[in-house]
């Protein structure tokens, strides 16, 4: 509230005669814990019994401070706007100002604040947001002429590292507690350094085949050939009509996948291979639905092998519904809208940035 309606109220009561006591109850009575302090009260009391009028605080001496005056704000801006990295002690350094001074222009006078760049997987150049537009727009009209057809025909793709144990963050960590009880502890924990890389594939109704690489091999052109063989082989015992329909396949154009040998089994398959965009972990079902989830229900638990490991997998995987897998066939539909929209810039999603980690260091052999 403002002082001056405090202060107009302890003058009215003087007026009536009201003793400083009178004045501090009534004001209590009417503010509560708002009110003025017993001395301030008493203060402004004695100089309104004095005959004072003014409600204002009197004029202080001395010259008016200049340090925030337009000429040094100005410079303070330009310095700015040539390094926006520029620190408040580099600026101390330039102008001679203090720290408070600076700390005034920049956020009293400027309205400046400094704040970190957004990570995004890759700073994507012109082409490739033409790319990402085109193929986007493309797959667009491709499901927009036949939404049933797509969700029928489509099997998607993708690899990732599970481990046997990674740490639960510290939000999934957080736990209620009352203002008495003790502060809970967290102990570092960083992830286990084994691991098993597992190659999916799935569709509208679920997980069609899975494949896990053996320890001590790499992955390459020729087991992902052979494992598209044996994804056809799952097809015609899970999605037998698929077969008379056509399939329509989808990954993404690592090397693994792009290879030679690769393509040839595409063909040699009968897959008709839909088009990715580079870099593009956000056009991706699994990279945005799938392995996020996945990995949120893995993460904090502990696993002795890799037999246990893989059953946690496949168990969370059996568990989910139809309408789990449909609707991370449908959100494709909305990641290509929103990609065509900004102009092919990469969507501003955090579980995608996090599982472009494992896509970026999956291709580098890096794990």
């Amino acid at each position: 509230m403002d002082k001056s309606e405090y202060r107009a109220g302890i003058k009215f009561l003087v007026l009536e005669g009201q003793s400083a006591k009178q004045v501090e109850e009534r004001l209590t009575a009417v503010y509560g814990e708002s009110s003025p302090s017993s001395a301030t009260i008493k203060r402004w009391v004695k100089a309104f019994r004095r005959g004072r009028e003014s409600l204002e605080d009197d004029a202080r001496s001395g010259r008016p401070s200049t340090s925030t005056s337009p000429k040094n704000t100005d410079t303070v801006h330009k310095l700015v706007m040539v390094n926006r990295r520029i620190t408040l002690h580099e600026l101390e350094e330039t102008t001679g100002l203090s720290y408070g001074s600076k700390h005034n222009i920049i956020h009293g006078k400027l309205r400046m604040s400094k704040v970190c760049a957004r990570w995004v997987p890759r700073m994507l150049t012109d082409d490739m947001k033409l790319s990402r537009v085109s193929i986007s727009g493309a797959l667009l009209t491709r499901y927009n002429a036949n939404p049933d057809d797509f969700h029928f025909r489509i099997v998607t793709s993708d690899e990732t590292w599970v481990y046997h144990y990674v740490p639960e963050s510290k939000q999934e960590s957080m736990e209620w507690k009352h203002a008495t009880s003790p502060k809970t502890k967290k102990f570092k924990a960083t992830s286990s350094t084994k691991k098993v890389m597992m190659t999916i594939f799935w569709d509208s109704k679920g997980v069609i085949h899975i494949g896990y690489l053996p320890h001590g091999t790499t992955m390459n052109g020729e087991y992902y050939a052979k494992l598209l063989k044996q994804v056809r082989q799952s097809i015609k015992v899970k999605r037998c009509e698929k077969i008379l329909r056509g399939i329509l396949l989808h990954n993404d154009n690592a090397p693994v996948h792009t290879s030679r040998v690769a393509m040839t089994a595409v063909q040699e398959c009968g897959y008709e291979l839909r088009p990715h965009p580079p870099y593009s972990p956000d056009l991706a079902p699994s990279d945005f639905h799938l392995f996020p989830r996945l990995k949120k229900h893995l993460r904090g638990r502990r696993f002795e092998d890799d037999d246990e490991l893989t059953a946690a997998v496949e168990g969370w995987l059996g568990d989910q519904n139809v309408d789990f897998y449909r609707s991370g066939i449908s959100d494709w539909q909305t990641s290509w809208k929103k990609c065509v929209e900004f102009g092919g810039a990469m969507l501003k999603n955090k579980v995608v940035t996090i599982q472009f980690f494992y896509f970026f260091c999956v291709r580098l052999n890096t794990f």
